[in-house]
């Protein structure tokens, strides 16, 4: 049999279906956008140059760069100790408390060892097309596909991970200096 004839060949998709796939590429959640770092990052170390990447990952030229220029110095490692808050406009972490936070972020033994710690927070301020009476519902909903996500993203790279709801959520409110429109829903 000649595989040939039923390998897929450049030109498949229409050239609106190919606009829309290349537009969702770029919407993706924190975890997708790291997964995006992290292959660039290994097609890098592979010995492909910046442009190649780009090419390869659809992202131009600049987003690789910095994503070199901040593994280089020491990626995660790179980051000061503190809290940060995930801008999904800018793709980028924001520092809003500068203090290691882990120890008020759970009850269990180990908070005070994991390396990455994330606190899931609903804003409610921002649900405003969601009835309030359905908002924490819309959120939980939410905040378990993503942590959905962020457990396949950890399988697929080696990582272990918990989910953790035995969390004191005032505390954490407290520390992370959000308002009483913002919900604390899982570590």
């Amino acid at each position: 049999m000649d595989s040939s004839r039923s390998m897929i060949r450049a030109g498949l998709l229409s050239p609106p279906d190919r606009a829309a796939l290349v537009a969702l590429m770029g919407n993706g959640s924190a975890a997708h956008g790291l997964t995006r770092r992290a292959n660039a990052m290994l097609l890098l170390d592979d010995g492909l140059s910046r442009e190649e990447v780009a090419k390869a990952l659809y992202l131009d030229d600049d987003t690789v760069r910095g994503w070199a220029k901040l593994s280089g110095e020491g990626g995660l490692k790179g980051l000061p100790s503190g809290a940060y808050l995930y801008d999904p406009d800018e793709h980028a972490l924001r520092l809003i408390a500068g203090a290691d936070l882990r120890r008020v972020t759970g009850c269990q033994d180990f908070v005070d060892e994991v390396r990455v710690d994330q606190v899931f927070v609903a804003d409610h301020a921002r649900m405003k097309l969601v009835p309030a009476h359905l908002r924490g519902s819309y959120a939980s909903v939410a905040a378990g596909a993503v942590s959905q996500n962020v457990y396949l993203f950890c399988a697929s790279s080696g990582l272990a991970t918990v989910l953790r709801a035995w969390i004191d959520r005032d505390a954490i409110a407290d520390a992370l200096g959000l308002n009483h429109d913002q919900q604390v829903l899982l570590s």
